[in-house]
C-alpha cells in the first residue's frame, strides 16, 4: 500500500498536516489527521467533509482520486510536460501512480496543498527566459523534440489547462521561475504561450477581453501583455493563490463536486447554487452571474467546470475566486461546455432570466447585469486595437459576438 502525507502551506511560518492519502491497488482512501480535526476547514465540504476514519474514494466516473487532490495535479500541458520529462530519466510513465505525480510535484502545487514525502530534484537556473521556453513549448506541442529543459519543467509542470505556460516571478524587467516561494519584491504570475489551434496573436486576444471583462464588472487579477519581440506577444496574470510567500486553498467548482470538465453535462444554474450555498454571499452570486453573461455575449464556450473556483481567504470563510481563462471559444461541437437553462448552443435573455430568477434575483437586478456586460462587449474594437489584435482576428470575433446579441 503507497501512501502520501497532505499538508496545508499557509506559509513557511503554518503549515498544517491535513492527513494521508493511501492507495490499494486501483483504489484510493485518505484519513484525516486527528490534529487537523480538532479546528478543521472545510477543504472539500461537499466531497471529503472533515471526518473521522478513513474515506473511501467512490465516484471514479469523475477521477480516480478525490477532488480536493485531483486540483494538485496538472492536466494537458503540465501532464505531456512531466510525461515526456520522466521518460528522459528512464522512468516507466505507465507504472506511475497519481501518488507518484503527487510526490512528484511536492511543493510545486498551485493553492496551498502540498505533498510529503516530495521527490528531491535537481537545482536548475533561477533565472528564465520566455523566448527561450516559448521556442521550446512550440516545439513539444509540435512533436519536434521529446526534451524538456529543466526550467521549462520546473516553471511549467504544475498549473493546469492545454495551453502551454509558466509560473514565473516578476520584478520590473526581471523574470525568474515562480514555482516555489519568491524573493522580496517579486510578485506570483502565471504567463501563457500559444497552442497550435489558437489565434497566431491569442495572447493580444486574452489581454482584451481581460480588459472587457473588467469594465463589465467582473472582478480580474492584474493582467498584462509581455511583448518581448513582434512575434513573442504573450498574455500574463497575477496569481490569485499567492501573495508574497502566502498560499491559499482553492478548488475548482469541478472538483468540489466530482463534475468531470471533460465530459460537458453540467449547467449554470448548479454553479450559481453552489456559489449561494458555500460562500453564503450575494455579491459572489452577482459576480457569478455576470460572468455567465459575459460568457455567452463574448463567446467564451470553454466554460467548463474547472474554469471557475472557489477559495478560502485569510478569514476562512469560502469566496468566488477572480476570473480566469476568459477568452473567445468555439466550445465543444460549438456549445458551451456548461450549459444555461438546459440551452447549450444558443442561450440567450431568456434562459439568463430563467436562472436569475431561480436564484433569487430581481427583474431589475438581471437588466443591470445584462447592461453592464452588453456595454462592455459593444467595446470590443477599442479593447482589440488597445490589445493589437489584428483586424482580421478582431472582425472575426466582432462577427460571433453580433450572432450571440441577435
Amino acid at each position: 500500500m503507497k501512501e502520501l502525507n497532505v499538508y496545508l502551506n499557509f506559509s513557511k511560518k503554518e503549515k498544517l498536516f491535513v492527513g494521508t492519502i493511501a492507495q490499494s491497488e486501483n483504489q484510493f482512501f485518505f484519513e484525516y489527521a486527528a490534529s487537523f480535526l480538532s479546528d478543521p476547514l472545510w477543504l472539500s465540504p461537499y466531497k471529503l467533509p472533515p471526518e473521522s476514519g478513513l474515506h473511501k474514494h467512490k465516484d471514479t466516473d469523475f477521477g480516480p482520486i478525490f477532488g480536493l487532490f485531483d486540483d494538485s495535479l496538472p492536466d494537458g500541458w503540465g501532464l505531456l510536460l512531466m510525461d515526456r520529462f520522466l521518460r528522459k530519466q528512464g522512468i516507466d510513465i505507465d507504472r506511475l501512480s497519481v501518488l507518484d505525480r503527487l510526490s512528484f510535484l511536492g511543493k510545486s502545487t498551485m493553492g496551498a496543498l502540498t505533498y510529503e514525502p516530495a521527490v528531491i530534484h535537481e537545482k536548475s537556473d533561477n533565472v528564465i527566459d520566455l523566448e527561450m521556453l516559448a521556442e521550446q513549448s512550440r516545439q513539444i506541442m509540435e512533436g519536434h523534440t521529446m526534451d524538456v529543459l529543466p526550467q521549462l519543467m520546473k516553471a511549467g509542470g504544475s498549473p493546469g489547462g492545454a495551453r502551454p505556460k509558466v509560473l514565473v516571478g516578476i520584478k520590473n524587467k526581471n523574470i525568474i521561475s515562480g514555482e516555489d516561494d519568491l524573493p522580496e519584491g517579486f510578485e506570483h504570475w502565471i504567463v501563457k504561450f500559444n497552442a497550435k489551434e489558437d489565434f497566431p496573436e491569442s495572447g493580444a486576444v486574452e489581454y482584451a477581453y481581460s480588459l472587457m471583462a473588467k469594465e463589465a464588472g467582473i472582478l480580474m487579477p492584474e493582467t498584462r501583455l509581455f511583448e518581448l519581440s513582434p512575434q513573442g506577444r504573450y498574455f500574463g496574470i497575477k496569481r490569485f493563490d499567492r501573495k508574497t510567500d502566502q498560499r491559499f486553498h482553492v478548488q475548482s467548482f469541478g472538483s468540489l463536486i466530482h463534475s468531470n470538465f471533460r465530459v460537458p453535462g453540467c449547467d449554470y444554474e448548479t454553479f450559481l447554487k453552489v456559489i449561494l450555498d458555500l460562500t453564503k454571499n450575494h455579491q459572489d452570486l452577482e459576480r457569478g452571474f455576470l460572468q455567465m453573461i459575459f460568457n455567452v455575449s463574448a463567446n467564451n464556450r470553454d466554460d467548463h467546470v474547472k474554469n471557475f473556483a472557489f477559495m478560502i481567504d485569510a478569514n476562512r470563510e469560502w469566496k468566488l475566486t477572480p476570473a480566469y481563462d476568459v477568452i473567445y471559444s468555439k466550445g465543444p461541437g460549438g456549445e458551451h461546455s456548461m450549459s444555461l437553462a438546459g440551452e447549450g448552443r444558443a442561450p440567450g435573455r431568456e434562459e439568463i432570466f430563467k436562472l436569475g430568477y431561480k436564484c433569487g434575483m430581481s427583474k431589475n437586478k438581471i437588466n443591470d447585469c445584462l447592461e453592464k456586460v452588453i456595454t462592455a462587449v459593444k467595446k470590443w474594437s477599442d479593447y482589440a486595437h488597445i490589445a493589437g489584435v489584428t483586424e482580421q482576428t478582431k472582425d472575426y470575433i466582432q462577427n460571433r459576438m453580433d450572432k450571440n446579441q441577435s
